[in-house]
């Protein structure tokens, strides 16, 4: 069923049976070479069991963070009391006993403050469990902590003043990505075998390529956002996970998936549970691929080469692979997806400024945002969104006669700390005129329309490819398929139709076990491994 490098934690494969040792002690079984090699699925099948127990589990989560915080600092937030309380109580489910992280963001746990990667929320403490949070823990996930983003999940890298930046596992002067980046971190560093995460633009896509992970981005509506929220960014952000396992991911889905009393429409669901599909053959399928730059930027070697190696994994599975893209303007999108982000940050801040927050609470660049956004009017906002539709109808027409889309998941390797920030000068100057309030009256003239488009552009040019699923509402996923000659992870991003996660999974399993990545980690993680 799976290749000799993915995980196989079915039997207990580390002791000798207990009629030769006698009753071993349960609080010594595992260490934490073993916890690695198995997978969620694994090791809750362990636990059930009685191979280890969820308490040890934990101890070994929390050890592993504690051996990694000073060079990944992945968790923002620990929450082992609310977990031994959990488990005092007593967990049951499919994933019963497993350790996971939340993204602290809209995943709100009862009486833990959400923060936002933001200053102005950091005290912000939930009443309830958010529609997904009750899910996980009604599938016996123990929550011991969340993971770090940037602020408001605005960017591509995470790295909030607030918490401080993530570093990504395989090389720490690098950017995880984000804005799930502290799950992804999480996940490469062998603290969890998955943790929770959100896709508003690329956010479980862009730090899964760049930490050698899996990572799918359910359809619209497929994960109810629950209470109180009804759509995250007009519906363009789906809950999700970040995995090293297919068979994982697939279970998170069929935890998740499922409206919530309110939901502003609900989607079909699939014909069987997604742990069942994704081991059908997909059969052959048609596949257009695409290297090009949707905003006419650059395109390194890597993320070229990382597609070429998928084409042939394609090619030996029976895969038809043509090069083809959508007909559609990529740079509308950019710009349809920039003037909804810009609109959404300024809601964010405008929520939390009637909340009590101060200007001095936000950064400087969520600041800047906000004021253009408040400049941009609600005309221009409801154009663009009036505009998404278009680009749903040219991906439908292209899936009419491909199955998928490959391009690649970011268009570089993992970049550099600090790289794609605004130059000093230049933020300086711009600050300045957001504190003089004269920031937003500019913009309404057009007199920083150019700028605006070119901080859109700085943006998006390591990372073009994902905003498409988000706007139009489909499945995507990022495979971990290719590492660069320095062992940087670049993954390959494959999109379906809307309510096509069964067929992404289908060939993520069928990549899975043609080409395992499962085993392959940071080495300073497979030489803890082994120790």
């Amino acid at each position: 069923m799976y290749a000799a490098e993915t995980p196989a934690c079915v039997r207990p494969f580390w002791r000798p049976a207990p009629h030769i040792l006698g009753p071993a002690p349960i609080d010594s079984i595992m260490n934490f070479s073993q916890y690695l090699s198995c997978d969620a699925t694994g090791l809750a099948r362990l636990v059930a069991l009685g191979e280890t127990t969820p308490n040890e589990l934990l101890d070994l989560a929390l050890a592993q963070h504690r051996r990694v915080h000073p060079r990944i600092n992945a968790i923002c937030r620990l929450m082992e009391e609310p977990a031994r309380s959990q488990l005092r109580d007593g967990v049951s489910g499919p994933l019963a006993g497993v350790p996971f992280l939340l993204k602290d963001t809209s995943q709100d746990y009862a009486g833990v403050p959400t923060s936002d990667g933001s200053r102005s929320r950091q005290n912000a403490v939930a009443r309830e469990h958010a529609a997904c949070v009750r899910r996980y823990r009604d599938a016996g996930l123990v929550i011991f902590g969340k993971t770090n983003l940037p602020e408001f999940a605005l960017k591509a890298v995470t790295d909030p003043q607030l918490f401080g930046r993530t570093s990504n596992p395989w090389a720490t002067a690098r950017t995880p990505g984000g804005s799930s980046g502290g799950a992804a971190a999480a996940v490469a560093s062998g603290i969890v075998p998955m943790a929770a995460a959100a896709d508003g633009g690329g956010s479980i896509r862009i730090p899964a390529a760049w930490c050698g992970l899996f990572g799918l981005r359910p359809s619209r509506g497929r994960v109810s956002n629950g209470q109180g929220i009804g759509e995250v960014w007009n519906g363009a952000s789906s809950e999700g996970v970040i995995s090293r396992s297919v068979r994982d991911s697939a279970l998170a889905l069929d935890i998740l998936s499922g409206p919530e009393p309110g939901d502003p429409f609900v989607i079909a669901p699939p014909p069987a549970p997604y742990t069942q599909l994704m081991l059908r053959e997909p059969g052959r399928l048609r596949i257009g691929m695409s290297c090009a730059s949707p905003i006419g930027t650059e395109i390194h070697p890597a993320a070229r080469a990382a597609v070429d190696t998928a084409v042939r994994l394609l090619q030996g599975l029976g895969h038809e692979v043509e090069e083809a893209a959508p007909a559609l303007d990529g740079a509308a999108l950019a710009k349809s997806y920039v003037t909804m982000y810009l609109g959404q940050v300024d809601a964010a801040v405008t929520r939390a400024r009637k909340a009590g927050a101060r200007s001095r609470d936000f950064e400087s660049l969520t600041r800047l945002v906000a004021s253009l956004g408040r400049a941009t009017g609600a005309g221009a906002y409801a154009a663009e969104l009036a505009r998404w539709n278009e680009y749903a109808r040219a991906l439908a027409l292209f899936h009419q006669r491909f199955d998928l889309l490959l391009t690649p998941t970011t268009a570089h390797p993992p970049v550099l700390h600090g790289t794609g920030d605004l130059p000093l000068a230049q933020a300086f100057a711009l600050d300045l005129l957001q504190g003089a309030g004269v920031l937003g009256a500019l913009a309404r003239l057009g007199a920083v329309s150019r700028l605006i488009d070119g901080i859109a552009r700085n943006n998006l040019r390591y990372v073009p490819f994902t905003q498409l699923a988000n706007l139009t509402g489909t499945p995507a996923m990022s495979v971990p398929l290719y590492w660069t000659d320095d062992a940087l992870p670049m993954g390959v991003q494959f999109v379906a139709p809307f309510g096509g996660e069964d067929r992404l999974l289908q060939l993520a399993h069928q990549l899975e076990q043609m080409q395992p990545w499962f085993s392959r980690l940071p080495p300073w993680l497979l030489a803890e491994k082994d120790a």
